[in-house]
């Protein structure tokens, strides 16, 4: 890989350190003869698609964020000898942010909230969806466009993973009804199409030591911005500072809270199609709280 990435970049690669924290790719640190600090993700050459897919969110994500969001810049991509590689600019993520930590968060979540409200701005005129399929984690996402949001997010995000559920032989109950319900459910809720992350957990985010916040490993669509939001609940680790300065910029409707459990079992069904375990009965509960309440 040093030969491909002294290629690409100009420089020699003088040191390379494992880095821990994925489950899909490896990752590491490469040091560089002109004391820059690289980041690389390798794979084995197949993966390819699942890099150009990060990349292309990355670069679309980098067209709206503020100054005060980072993303990681593309630096290159290719595949050098039997594999995969993604080098991304290096993020100094502090490990202990400290007293600034909140005043961080709160700054994140608000630029958050302008990226969305920019990309808005430029929606496509297709509506809901991506021009291109892409990647949640290591899950091919299914995109395309429709007018409808309701059904898109029943086509396109729940359809998609409660098939995959029933091939691998655990199938959910109540899938029909709920996939002809939700475009009912969000029939009334008129949001406007805005570029969304799409993967906004915990380990996707944080702070870098000079106290802006960042933003990677995105699984970015046009879609309801509510689904970034619910998602930053569904596993912990933003705190309450980050939504804070989210509804500073931009609020949320009263109504959002109601649609949590909704976005977030894409999530729950794509971690019981990944991992299985307790992450289908936990999708299942899910399912039935939701019919329940229909």
């Amino acid at each position: 890989m040093h030969a491909w990435v002294e290629q690409q970049l100009g420089c020699a690669v003088v040191a390379q350190a494992p880095l821990g924290g994925g489950c899909i790719h490896q990752a590491w640190r490469l040091e560089l003869a002109d004391g820059r600090s690289v980041f690389a993700k390798t794979n084995t050459a197949a993966a390819m698609p699942m890099f150009e897919a990060e990349l292309g969110g990355l670069q679309q994500l980098a067209r709206h964020a503020p100054d005060a969001l980072v993303i990681p810049d593309p630096l290159a991509w290719g595949v050098a000898g039997d594999r995969a590689v993604l080098l991304l600019s290096w993020l100094p993520l502090a490990d202990s942010p400290g007293a600034a930590a909140g005043e961080g968060w709160f700054q994140c979540g608000q630029c958050l909230a302008h990226l969305h409200r920019s990309s808005a701005t430029a929606a496509p005129d297709q509506g809901y969806g991506a021009a291109a399929n892409n990647f949640i984690g290591s899950t091919p996402q299914a995109n395309g466009w429709r007018s409808d949001w309701g059904v898109f997010f029943a086509e396109c995000r729940l359809a998609p993973q409660l098939a995959w559920a029933a091939r691998r032989g655990e199938p959910q109950r109540g899938v029909r009804e709920l996939l002809e319900l939700v475009p009912h459910w969000l029939s009334g809720h008129h949001c406007e199409p805005v570029l969304v992350h799409g993967d906004l957990w915990c380990g996707n985010a944080g702070l870098l030591t000079n106290g802006c916040g960042t933003i990677f490993d995105p699984a970015s669509f046009w879609g309801d911005r509510e689904v970034d939001l619910a998602m930053a609940q569904l596993f912990g680790g933003f705190p309450p500072a980050f939504f804070n300065g989210y509804a500073d910029v931009w609020p949320l409707e009263s109504s959002a809270k109601g649609r949590v459990d909704l976005y977030n079992l894409y999530h729950l069904l794509n971690h019981a199609n990944m991992f299985g375990g307790s992450w289908g009965r936990r999708a299942q509960a899910c399912i039935d709280q939701l019919l329940s309440q229909g």
